[in-house]
Parts: structure tokens; C-alpha cells; sequence
């Protein structure tokens, strides 16, 4: 059976989506066939990271909730983009790019449950060991829906006041829908601080297991967004930690 994992943040700027396409790669490079849903709809940029640019995006998430296209044709094969070989599949179901549709979300929302189903329907008919769901910041309709239908709730923070607030709410939340296994991944950490003393006080913080501190990188930043950073840099230090959360993950 397919394990769904959904990589959250109560804010925005935390590195959430970069985590997401971090850990499909790697999952990917062991094998795995593995899908990653941009269901950050209200601002999709996912996109980037895989090589994609907006008028390369034919069939959307958006055209499966309002178009009646099926879901697996939004699905866009995206191994070959990942910047090295790897044994398994990676694919991805990008949301819409058009400034039109991207104002219909805000104005008019979608059917959130339409979502759900199609997220189970991709399992069985991309035969998934992995689906991803990159969420919209914060906590509305959307989200939860997808924490609900999901094994693994990732949420990625920095270690920053504002941060530390929003996650405890989002951990509060989580634990009221039940949510299977919960795991924090402390994003974005300045060297000046210590990487198992933040690990110990977050853990102490939410009572949660933290799964990964990752250090703020130069080299992440002069990547830009231009590539998959753990797939650029293979023996960075950095790209390390990504295959220890990533084995965390499959577990």
C-alpha cells in the first residue's frame, strides 16, 4: 500500500516545498515510484524545482477539479528533470500558473473531497509507493482534508519565534484529527546554534519527534530554485541529513 505524506508549514518562506521535492528525489534514487502533488493552489511554484516552467504545464490540478479531466492525466513524468539517473519514478501534478484560474481559487475555492479522491485514484493508477502533498501554508478546508487522508504529516518550521507559535497550533490540530505519525523537520537553523540542542527543545516544545535539523545553506540560496539542491550537491553535508529523514520516512 501507497503511503501518503503531507508537508506542512503554518507559514510561509519555511523551505516546505524544496523538504518536498528534496524527499521525492531521494525516494525516487532508492527505487521508489513516487508522485508529488503541488496542492498549494492559491500560489504553485513547486513546479520550478522540477524543471518545469508555467506554459510547460499542460494539464493541471486545477483542470481535474473544475474541467472533469481525470486525474493521472495531469500527472507529468518528471524523472528525467531531477538532474541525475535514478532507478525509480517520479512524478508530478502541478497546479495552474494562469493568473485567472489561480483568482477563481481565491474567489470561488473548489471541492476539496473531488481532491481527495483524485489523490487516492493517483495511488492505483500510477501504482505509487509514495504520494506527496505539498499543502497551502496555514489551516483551512484544503489542508485539512489533506492531513486527514494522510500516514505521515511532515511540518516544517524555523527555528523562530513566530514559527514556534504557528506550529504548536498545527501540532494541536493534527493530534485533533488523529493523525497516524507526526514528524517536524527544523528548517532554515543558523550555525550559530546547535543542531541537537534545537533538536532536544523543539521535542521538548511540541512532545514530537524531529526528524531533521537542517542548517541554513549558501549554496541552497545561490541555487535559487534552479534544480533539486540534494541532487546537485550529492556529498554536501546537507544533502546527508535529506537521506536520514528520507529513510525516517519509509520506514
Amino acid at each position: 500500500m501507497a503511503k501518503i505524506i503531507s508537508v506542512h508549514s503554518f507559514r510561509g518562506g519555511t523551505g516546505k516545498s524544496n523538504t518536498t521535492a528534496n524527499v521525492a528525489a531521494q525516494l525516487a534514487s532508492l527505487g521508489k515510484r513516487v508522485a508529488v502533488i503541488d496542492a498549494d493552489i492559491q500560489s504553485p511554484g513547486i513546479h520550478i524545482l522540477f524543471g518545469l516552467e508555467g506554459e510547460q504545464i499542460t494539464n493541471s490540478l486545477n483542470d481535474y477539479l473544475w474541467q472533469g479531466c481525470s486525474i493521472q492525466e495531469t500527472a507529468q513524468d518528471v524523472t528525467g528533470n531531477i538532474g541525475a539517473e535514478v532507478p525509480g519514478r517520479l512524478y508530478l501534478i502541478p497546479s495552474s500558473t494562469k493568473p485567472g484560474e489561480i483568482t477563481r481559487v481565491l474567489r470561488e475555492g473548489y471541492d476539496a473531497q473531488r481532491m481527495t479522491l483524485g489523490f487516492r485514484n493517483l495511488v492505483d493508477e500510477l501504482e505509487l509507493d509514495f504520494l506527496l502533498i505539498d499543502t497551502h501554508p496555514g489551516l483551512n478546508e484544503e489542508t485539512l482534508l489533506s492531513i486527514v487522508i494522510s500516514h505521515t504529516m511532515v511540518i516544517v518550521m524555523r527555528p523562530d519565534k513566530q514559527d514556534f507559535e504557528g506550529t504548536g497550533i498545527t501540532v494541536r490540530v493534527a493530534r485533533q484529527l488523529e493523525v497516524p505519525d507526526m514528524k517536524l523537520v527544523v528548517n532554515k537553523t543558523p550555525p550559530i546554534l546547535d543542531a541537537e540542542d534545537v533538536k532536544h527543545r523543539v521535542e521538548l516544545a511540541y512532545g514530537c519527534e524531529v526528524a531533521a535539523v537542517l542548517p541554513h545553506s549558501d549554496e541552497m540560496m545561490n541555487l535559487a530554485s534552479e534544480g533539486i539542491f540534494s541532487m546537485r550537491y550529492p556529498l554536501h553535508p546537507m544533502t546527508g541529513i535529506y537521506k536520514q529523514l528520507v529513510a525516517k520516512l519509509a520506514s
